[in-house]
């Protein structure tokens, strides 16, 4: 990997930032990068969280290069980068400084090209506590383009669709006796934990489709009960739904109470991801990967999990998740596969090349 793209690497890791302040230091960094190589960059901060733009090239389509900066916590010695194996340690080089990093490379080795259209790089703070201040934000103001990728680790791979999110609270009533006659009582906590074994046979919890097997319901928290000598009239169930992009939110609710007549409170939403293949962007990132890569065919899959891509297809923009591989992340010994970054970085140029 060439020394500029590694040592870029490195000092993004060097940088806490797990925090706001870290996050906003990275921006810093990367902004004084840009600005050191003659390019022009637009920094933008909402809540405190700091978000950088940067913009090459002409032309009525717009390629949008996303990128986050902030990493979850880790461990002191990981944030002092070293290499080993062909492999590149330390927290965040997987999630997803290497692709931060490609991605600033690839646009400044862009800049004095002639293009067909603009190249975008947003560079934000937040993604790994949701997104809501920096691309959501972004989206919301305007920043839109036609095509999005996301440097989010997939091993060369093309995340095409992700799985949306619902985060449910459920209250389930029962009746309260003494605890030495539960017989003339209804126990909530068991009325709640009958309402979720019958949730995981709902219809919609045995629905599959093309990339994705299920979805996945997690049983995350559950409260109730007060004292020993008392059946508990209350109970809180937590839900972690993971549904299928073909899915809707309501439909699953519906389902949930026709179990039971439970109170159900949403904590938390999250639109779900769908591309199909037959874009022709995506159809030429294809070719692109296979061109730059041994692949002889180029890894399609979903993601259960999330990722900014979920703000721009609620504009109806194709948004995918594609970065370098790697493993490990979120967790210890976090690593980047070097070759493949480099790799990652000139599909990304010879992209943005025959972007029109």
């Amino acid at each position: 990997m060439g020394e500029r793209l590694t040592s870029l690497i490195e000092d993004l890791i060097r940088i806490d930032s797990s925090t706001k302040q870290g996050a906003n230091e990275a921006i810093k960094y990367c902004q004084n990068w840009f600005l050191s190589r003659g390019m022009t960059v637009k920094t933008l901060e909402n809540n405190g969280f700091k978000m950088l733009i940067c913009e090459v090239g002409k032309g009525e389509k717009t390629l949008i290069l996303n990128g986050h900066v902030d990493v979850v916590s880790g461990k002191e010695d990981q944030f002092h980068p070293y290499q080993a194996e062909g492999q590149l340690f330390g927290r965040g080089s997987a999630d997803m400084k290497a692709g931060v990093a490609a991605m600033m490379c690839a646009l400044a080795d862009l800049k004095d090209t002639v293009l067909q259209c603009k190249i975008q790089l947003q560079l934000v703070t937040d993604e790994e506590i949701g997104g809501y201040n920096c691309t959501k934000y972004l989206t919301e103001s305007g920043y839109l383009g036609d095509f999005v990728i996301c440097a989010e680790p997939t091993h060369l791979g093309i995340g095409l669709q992700a799985k949306g999110v619902l985060q449910l609270d459920i209250l389930v009533r029962g009746k309260s006796a003494h605890g030495s006659r539960p017989w003339e009582g209804e126990n909530a906590i068991l009325r709640a934990y009958d309402l979720y074994r019958h949730i995981l046979g709902l219809p919609f919890a045995k629905e599959s489709s093309e990339l994705f097997r299920y979805p996945s319901i997690n049983l995350a928290k559950i409260k109730g009960g007060e004292v020993y000598n008392k059946v508990p009239d209350t109970c809180i169930i937590s839900l972690d739904i993971r549904f299928l992009p073909t899915q809707n939110k309501q439909i699953i609710i519906e389902q949930i109470r026709s179990v039971d007549e439970c109170e159900i409170d949403i904590i938390l939403y999250g639109d779900p991801v769908m591309n199909t293949t037959d874009d022709t962007h995506m159809q030429n990132l294809i070719s692109q990967i296979s061109a730059n890569t041994s692949k002889q065919r180029v890894e399609i899959f979903g993601q259960h999990g999330f990722a900014d891509t979920r703000y721009f297809s609620r504009f109806n923009i194709p948004a995918i998740e594609f970065g370098p591989a790697g493993g490990n992340w979120h967790g210890d010994n976090e690593y980047v596969n070097i070759e493949s970054v480099e790799t990652y970085k000139q599909i990304l140029i010879a992209f943005g090349k025959a972007f029109k």
